[in-house]
């Protein structure tokens, strides 16, 4: 009796093949020619008259052996296919993590599902904004975001300053050349809020969402492992189609 995994492994050649052989089998019912045949003979008006050999071809492609070699072909295909639909209607396990039933009996079909679920809420979590790691940040209840400690920074004016370079004279006036220098005018209080997410919260998400991807693959191998009853259907199909 065969295992279920193993039906799975062979129904995609089975699929190719059926596919080629199909072409293959086809091919000649496009082809008027092949489908044609004729026999003529020839007969002299009198017996003094010249005497030419019969003629014949032969018919080279037969629809009713196309239906049937198309049908040989499908059997196999449709047996092999519903072996396996009927396997899954049966075939579940239970999604175990560390130790606990997340979730009982699950169909192979949805443990399919989630296989793929998971794939993009992995790869969803992992593209989730993180924290500046430069900064230090606590929780902020009454905002619910993170935020860092106030930082004071020192605010300046630019105020002109005049510089004699020479003083003036009775012929020359002074020369004076205006400077800006920085006047501490006041202080800036700064606290940095943000939305994103720890780096540890991030990662704690991601090993969640791995334990429960890799207890999925666990289930659907121990599901697929079940025996199957081979099914025989095209014949039955077959036999009404083209019978």
């Amino acid at each position: 009796m065969a295992k279920l995994n193993q039906i799975i492994a062979v129904e995609k050649g089975i699929k190719s093949k059926s596919h080629q052989d199909l072409t293959a089998i086809q091919h000649g019912l496009h082809k008027p020619a092949l489908l044609a045949g004729i026999s003529r003979t020839y007969q002299p008006k009198d017996e003094e008259g010249e005497q030419l050999p019969p003629e014949s071809t032969r018919v080279q492609v037969k629809s009713e052996d196309v239906l049937r070699e198309t049908a040989a072909t499908l059997t196999r295909l449709f047996d092999v296919t519903a072996t396996k639909d009927w396997a899954n209607c049966e075939a579940r396990a239970d999604i175990t993590v560390e130790g606990r039933v997340l979730i009982a009996a699950v169909p192979v079909s949805y443990l399919l599902f989630l296989e793929k679920q998971l794939a993009d809420i992995n790869a969803f979590v992992r593209k989730l904004p993180v924290l500046d790691a430069a900064e230090s940040w606590v929780q902020d209840p009454s905002t619910d975001s993170w935020k860092t400690e106030p930082v004071r920074t020192l605010r300046t004016k630019k105020v002109p300053r005049n510089h004699v370079k020479a003083e003036a004279t009775e012929k020359h006036p002074a020369q004076v050349e205006v400077y800006y220098e920085d006047v501490p005018v006041g202080y800036w209080t700064t606290v940095k809020f943000s939305g994103a997410l720890p780096a540890r919260r991030v990662n704690e998400l991601l090993g969640r969402i791995e334990k429960v991807q890799q207890a999925v693959k666990f289930a659907r191998e121990e599901a697929n492992g079940i025996d199957v009853t081979d099914q025989r259907v095209g014949d039955a199909v077959f036999g009404y189609l083209f019978g």
